[in-house]
């Protein structure tokens, strides 16, 4: 196995961006230009490489190599996006890289851009690139190519001695384990499993019990032969199940109006250990949103509304509507549950407000409100 932490050190310190890795600050797939470079370097990695594995590593400041981290991203589906805008798509894989250094809620991304034998081209336009471009990569820039394109490689022996270099021991699987113990307290539980006498994972969270049933906050999961981020939920609650086989994780959502806050299912997650060293991770999404009075939801949408006119506005709020700002990510989510569907953008209005709040709380559940909303969109 590949400790991918140690990869991406490898990939940082021994190699600028080139024909084979690059890096990027961060991925901005809210917007059809960043969904279009994203889209676009996939395919000039995956041209230029059709016999060895080539990377992505976000989170790392261009300008000076600074490891700086993104947000957790559990979006399985951005294999979709690569398979709605490519012919012959690459298998992509999005990885979560806890690292040294950085906060507990941050991580390094790994995109892993598998190899094929076929040529990648846009399937139809996205941007300002058209359909049938091909792109490749020319040391560290993706151009499209001009001509006909033959696959040819030359990155093999080079990807493949940087990745035999960052191949698991039990070593770094001990100091793994022994690190995910020490970071988190003893309040969160941290323990260990081992499946199939090969997997070991680590995992933490805070217990608590609620008609008599067992849920855990803060919940944070590594596969520590590869160290690798597998689940982390900053406010959500979730449930937890283990057999010999598996890990089996049921995430909760708080929903609701006022103070009435109900658990919700949202999506449960199997982590399925094979006999043959591999594993499998399963999503099954089980949101059923709930449903309120009309016109109890267009006054909450009208009177969220207003607090974004005035934070636009720099109009200064009142106490009452400086409380609601708190609860503006979630009456924002029941509203689009409910049909008001540009409640996302009234939402990102009130970000860069929401993120210099004092209390980070708002924020956090900000973010979480936007993954929901992207889940909800793909199912």
């Amino acid at each position: 196995m590949i400790n991918k932490r140690l990869l991406i050190k490898n990939l940082l310190s021994h190699n600028d961006e080139n024909s084979f890795y690059d890096k990027k600050q961060k991925l901005s797939l809210a917007s059809k230009e960043g969904k279009a470079k994203f889209i676009k370097h996939v395919c000039a990695l995956s041209n230029s490489n059709p016999d060895n594995n080539s990377y992505i590593v976000i989170g790392i400041r261009d300008e000076d190599n600074k490891v700086i981290g993104v947000d957790f991203f559990d979006d399985s589906k951005i294999q979709n996006l690569i398979n709605a805008y490519l012919i012959h798509p690459p298998k992509i894989q999005y990885e979560n890289i806890p690292f040294p250094g950085l906060p507990r809620y941050k991580v390094i991304g790994l995109v892993t851009i598998l190899p094929t034998s076929e040529v990648s081209h846009l399937s139809k336009n996205i941007w300002k690139y058209p359909k049938k471009t091909v792109f490749y990569r020319r040391g560290s820039n993706s151009l499209p190519i001009v001509g006909n394109f033959k696959l040819k490689n030359s990155n093999k022996n080079i990807v493949d001695a940087i990745e035999k270099n960052a191949s698991n021991n039990i070593e770094l699987t001990l100091d793994g384990v022994f690190d995910f113990l020490n970071r988190h307290k003893s309040e969160y539980n941290p323990q260990y499993n081992v499946f199939k006498e090969q997997f070991v994972l680590c995992w933490a969270g805070k217990k608590e019990i609620s008609n008599g049933n067992e849920y855990f906050s803060r919940v944070d999961i590594e596969l520590i032969n590869e160290q690798v981020r597998l689940f982390y939920s900053a406010l959500d609650e979730v449930q937890i199940k283990i057999n010999e086989h598996s890990f089996i994780i049921i995430e909760y959502i708080f929903l609701g109006l006022e103070k009435n806050e109900t658990r919700y299912p949202l999506e449960k997650t199997i982590i399925h250990f094979k006999d043959n060293g591999k594993l499998e991770i399963i999503k099954e999404f089980l949101f059923e949103p709930p449903t309120y009075d009309i016109n109890v939801i267009k006054h909450i949408y009208e009177s969220s509304n207003t607090i974004v006119n005035k934070i636009e506005k720099n109009i200064p709020l009142s106490v009452t509507e400086h409380e609601d700002v708190h609860r503006l990510p979630n009456n924002y989510l029941i509203c689009y549950l409910n049909g008001f569907l540009d409640a996302k953008e009234q939402l990102e209005k009130a970000k860069k407000y929401i993120k210099n709040l004092k209390d980070k709380t708002t924020y956090i559940k900000h973010k979480d409100v936007i993954r929901v909303l992207r889940k909800v969109k793909y199912h």
